[in-house]
């Protein structure tokens, strides 16, 4: 088996220390527990609602365990360093099911597609829930994970930067959308501290930052 050390931080941070840099030391929070619950369901529900609206999505669920088999659980990496939980599975077969918890959804959704039926144009979204126990855990990294994922139906001739940047844009008018809508549902959340998204995106290439900050690493 690989080195379980082997990067896994990933690029960026990779130690403790170095994340204790850069945490807030004046972090004071703006909501009480109750608000804040009730502040964060409020916003997942608006996100959810108007991405599928925007993108033309349908919410569905995904797995949470898989057959170790199935090919469909997503490693993570290409060394081995970050494997899913394992354990067996099935109360009574004569052969226990090889059963993992999932680590991502990204190969499920390509089959998910198809059997879900979703014509061009057409696709899904999930609310996925998965364990990563191998992961670095910093200040946006958890070995527990929920997060959003959607996959869409698209022809070969989309497959151009002017479809993806109006794809983005969309996908901007959500966030932007619930930021707005956080603030109106929670007064509270509106302070200096934290300015409004802006209106509009600008696209850059890796190549045009680079050239305006040829120093940075």
């Amino acid at each position: 088996m690989a080195d379980k050390k082997a990067d896994l931080a990933g690029p960026g941070i990779s130690t403790y220390e170095e994340v204790e840099k850069i945490l807030p030391n004046d972090y004071k929070p703006l909501q009480t527990p109750m608000q804040r619950m009730k502040a964060l369901f409020a916003i997942k529900e608006y996100i959810e609602k108007n991405l599928c609206k925007e993108l033309n999505l349908q919410m569905v669920q995904v797995p949470l365990i898989v057959e170790r088999e199935s090919g469909i659980n997503d490693m993570l990496d290409r060394d081995g360093s970050r494997t899913p939980i394992e354990f067996p599975c099935g109360l009574g077969l004569k052969k226990a099911l090889n059963a993992q918890i999932v680590q991502a959804a990204t190969k499920w959704k390509r089959p998910a597609l198809k059997q879900f039926d979703c014509k061009i144009g057409q696709g899904i979204c999930t609310d996925m829930r998965a364990v990563r126990k191998d992961y670095f855990l910093d200040h946006d990294h958890s070995a527990y994970v929920d997060q959003w994922d959607w996959e869409r139906v698209m022809t070969p001739d989309q497959r151009n930067l002017e479809f993806l940047k109006d794809i983005v844009r969309k996908i901007w008018k959500v966030i932007r959308g619930a930021g707005k809508f956080a603030q109106e549902n929670s007064p509270e959340l509106k302070t200096d501290k934290y300015p409004d998204f802006p209106e509009e995106l600008t696209f850059l290439h890796a190549e045009d930052i680079l050239d305006m900050y040829p120093d940075l690493p």
